[in-house]
């Protein structure tokens, strides 16, 4: 009897982690660990979250206001003018509208953000395989592929996701050089910037005015923690670029609560960058940690999210994610949506809380080292 209940238990914990695999979001309504999706845990703090709270009637209730005012408080945060700004319902709309209108062609190095490629019609993207086992960006490699397929957009995200790398500020300034007079905007997709020990001082967003064939793109759900508001921007001196984007925005594409963020988070620049701090912090002790799993490469990451490679001999990174969920209550993310050599040998590891990255790493250690110990 109590095997056939542990029998239905598991076939229903399967059952649910198969469900989740086309639900994309709504995690939290199903109380496991999220180790998947990529957001700062510290942010915003309790008393931003009242204020929004105090003013939940007059926002379900009116309209929120246009584009224009919307790229004003981007602005006023960043500290750009908001001319130069196109404000999505989060980065994804934004990337939408450059890979799906916009782009006739679009080169982006692979392992990626699979949205850009995702969004742009069939025929349209070039993948520039990344080498293993190092999946550093050769941006003048990158450069001389964008220049010879004549891309007029050219992607680096960075910190890459999955690969949790950092593309160093130095050499995307020298691809922008590169790809100067050959009719090709580079987005660079700085999402999870925030997060990398240099922080503000690794972003291209100071350098645009320098740059007309420069577009930064930024989701504010990672670095500011708030997922369900969907706020993204693009950053550019490209008028014409930011008109083309601007036509294919709707009037009223920012609902009012993230509209009433906007007006709020530059009172919490402080508390912001003491939780990115924060999330470092924990990050950092986490990588230690899974280093310490047999048979695990644990890449040195610069995102608040960490890659590695399975070991030969333990389960792919498939039946490792469901195993975790199944008998741990745990979600993290394989590899194999990815274009990559290898791909069920990876998987990404989002940092939680200390508790929660202690909880992961000894669940991957019965795992996954296991197999690597009894090799």
């Amino acid at each position: 009897m109590i095997e056939a209940r542990a029998e239905l238990m598991r076939a229903a914990r399967e059952a649910e982690y198969d469900a989740l695999q086309s639900e994309h979001g709504g995690y939290w309504r199903h109380g496991f660990v999220d180790h998947a999706y990529l957001y700062n845990l510290h942010f915003p703090p309790e008393s931003l979250v009242q204020l929004l709270g105090g003013q939940i009637h007059e926002l379900v209730r009116n309209y929120p206001v246009a584009q224009n005012v919307v790229a004003g408080l981007v602005g006023d945060l960043i500290g750009q003018a908001p001319g130069r700004i196109l404000v999505g319902n989060g980065a994804a709309e934004l990337i939408k509208i450059i890979s799906g209108h916009l782009a006739t062609k679009l080169i982006v190095p692979v392992p990626s953000f699979n949205e850009y490629a995702n969004a742009a019609p069939a025929g349209n993207v070039v993948e520039f395989a990344l080498d293993a086992p190092s999946f550093q960006l050769d941006v003048d490699r990158f450069a001389a592929e964008a220049i010879r397929c004549e891309a007029d957009f050219a992607v680096v995200v960075t910190p890459n996701n999955p690969t949790s790398l950092l593309v160093p500020r130095a050499d995307l300034l020298r691809l922008l050089g590169i790809l100067d007079g050959h009719g090709c905007t580079l987005i660079v997709d700085e999402s999870f910037i925030d997060f990398a020990d240099a922080g503000a001082a690794e972003s291209l967003e100071k350098d645009v005015a320098d740059y007309p064939n420069l577009a930064v793109m930024k989701s504010m759900s990672k670095a500011y923690g708030i997922c369900g508001l969907r706020i993204g921007y693009l950053l550019t001196a490209d008028e014409d670029l930011a008109r083309r984007i601007r036509d294919e925005l709707h009037i009223w594409n920012v609902n009012g609560f993230a509209e009433e963020f906007l007006r709020l988070a530059p009172r919490f620049r402080q508390e912001f960058a003491e939780s990115c701090q924060s999330v470092r912090a924990e990050r950092d002790a986490l990588y230690e940690d899974l280093r310490t799993v047999p048979g695990l490469s644990v890449y040195r990451p610069d995102a608040n999210f960490i890659f590695c490679r399975l070991p030969e001999g333990s389960p792919s990174g498939p039946d490792v994610a469901r195993r975790l969920f199944v008998e741990d209550n745990i979600y993290i993310k394989d590899c194999c949506g990815k274009t990559m050599p290898d791909p069920s040998r990876y998987i990404r590891v989002a940092s939680r809380m200390t508790n929660e990255n202690e909880a992961l790493t000894k669940a991957l250690a019965r795992v996954v080292g296991a197999a690597a110990a009894a090799r």
